[in-house]
């Protein structure tokens, strides 16, 4: 079930709020538990399985570290731990990455093992790291362990951020998984985030998307320059407001349940450095790499720090795709980064002025994207370089006008403002909602209901809407 689906907005969540709050507080977690369910099971049936496996997984490992702990030996529960850091990295490595696998073997001279076909379930890389988070947490005592069953998956599958995100831990909502209350503020703050998050999704994401589909399903010979870098910033702004939205509305969804979520995003294109834009870009996977990967690989402590960001980065590529192209879009990030720490650490007296060091970092993310988005690394390859001249174009199929409407033209002068932190400075200026400025709960009530209005036309006539982070 998608959040920008008329069944998810006429439907589900009218239906499961309502309920809700009608209900007795002690069977509400009960009730979250099997909402959260039907919305996974009605767009994946068939894996739902996947999803109670994880939760039975790491349920019992949590309690097996913990017995261990108290009962056996420090040595004996970090095996358990091994082990169930292994069963989940098993589930995750045969839906995800076993015929890819599988593929990389054939490419062998003699070898010609048959492919699986095995079919991805939605969102299993999210809830996979969050029970990963969990078993570690709970052997390095951060958390204590969970021995209630029904709120241990309530935590996993708690549908706002069940199937792209953010990644929750569980140190950051155990609490209030058994005290929460829902304010009228938190609920009104919850409403105005959500309508957020749907705006980027389909007036920005949608829109923009249509056309990233249009240039990159074409043969990469069929596109000139214009067309190429059309597409690349096109697919730019589109995975921003497809995965900050698709966070928003989650965000918004958990607060208006009395949940209270980390922030995902934090206007990564103003970045001006690689290190800066993973600092704001996907907050909850770069933080949760940094804690349960580059830290115990040894972090900034060792002489291994390049290889240990190599690693890192390789693995975040991994996370993203089953593919060539996600591995190599991964080594283009970490190799930047070290590039960076290592003039960093120069005796090199280099800086950047800011416009430049923004253009750089806009220039990286943009060739970035292209790998991402490319269907394989052949693809890939060939864009950029028509990208960059070093090919020419030998059948172009559509003029660069073909692609810039006045409405496509329109949606990116929006993205790009929306890019920006300009909410921040407009509520310096008129008060913000939470301080009751009379101005300013004017403005915004009458902004978030005309944006809730626009939403609906554009949901009317429009049948796309992917979230390009489902497939993760």
């Amino acid at each position: 079930m998608v959040f920008s689906s008329p069944v998810f907005l006429y439907c589900f969540l009218p239906i499961v709020l309502a309920i809700y709050f009608l209900i007795k507080i002690e069977y509400r977690n009960v009730f979250l538990l099997l909402s959260s369910l039907v919305f996974y099971a009605w767009g994946e049936p068939r894996f739902v399985f996947v999803i109670i496996l994880s939760i039975l997984i790491n349920y019992l490992f949590g309690l097996l570290i913990h017995k261990c702990q108290v009962n056996v030996s420090s040595i004996i529960s970090k095996i358990v731990m091994i082990v169930g850091v292994i069963a989940n990295c098993g589930l995750l490595f045969y839906f995800k990455y076993f015929d890819f696998f599988i593929s990389s073997v054939n490419r062998i001279p003699g070898v010609d093992w048959p492919l699986q076909h095995v079919i991805l379930p939605i969102g299993i890389s999210f809830f996979t790291f969050q029970g990963l988070s969990y078993v570690i947490d709970v052997y390095t005592q951060k958390v204590d362990v969970q021995t209630n069953l029904l709120k241990f998956a309530l935590f996993k599958s708690f549908f706002p951020q069940l199937i792209a995100g953010p990644i929750v831990r569980y140190v950051d909502v155990h609490d209030q998984i058994d005290n929460r209350v829902t304010k009228i503020d938190d609920f009104a703050y919850g409403i105005r985030r959500f309508v957020i998050g749907l705006g980027k999704k389909i007036i920005i994401a949608n829109t923009l998307g249509e056309i990233a589909d249009s240039i990159f399903n074409l043969p990469y010979y069929q596109n000139s320059m214009a067309t190429a870098w059309i597409g690349a910033l096109c697919y730019t702004f589109q995975i921003y407001f497809d995965f900050s939205g698709y966070s928003d509305m989650a965000i918004g969804l958990a607060r208006m349940f009395g949940f209270k979520f980390k922030e995902n995003f934090d206007y990564p294109y103003i970045s001006r450095s690689i290190t800066e834009f993973w600092r704001r870009w996907h907050i909850s996977l770069s933080s949760w790499f940094r804690d349960y990967l580059y830290i115990p690989l040894g972090g900034n402590r060792t002489g291994n720090v390049y290889f240990n960001l190599l690693v890192v980065f390789i693995v975040t590529g991994l996370w993203h795709g089953a593919a060539w192209n996600f591995i190599l879009w991964g080594l283009w990030h970490g190799l930047f980064i070290i590039v960076e720490r290592l003039l960093k650490k120069s005796n090199l007296k280099i800086k950047l002025p800011k416009i430049i060091g923004w253009l750089y970092t806009v220039l990286i993310v943009i060739v970035g994207w292209v790998l991402f988005r490319a269907p394989d690394l052949e693809y890939a390859l060939n864009y950029l370089g028509i990208m960059f001249g070093a090919l020419q174009p030998y059948n172009v199929g559509f003029t660069v006008w073909y692609y810039l409407t006045p409405m496509i033209i329109s949606t990116l002068f929006i993205a790009i403002i929306a890019s920006l932190p300009v909410t921040k400075f407009i509520q310096r200026q008129i008060g913000s909602y939470e301080q009751h400025s009379g101005l300013g709960l004017f403005v915004q009530n009458a902004y978030i209901s005309f944006l809730l209005i626009l939403c609906m036309m554009y949901m009317a006539t429009s049948t796309y809407n992917p979230f390009i982070y489902f497939r993760f």
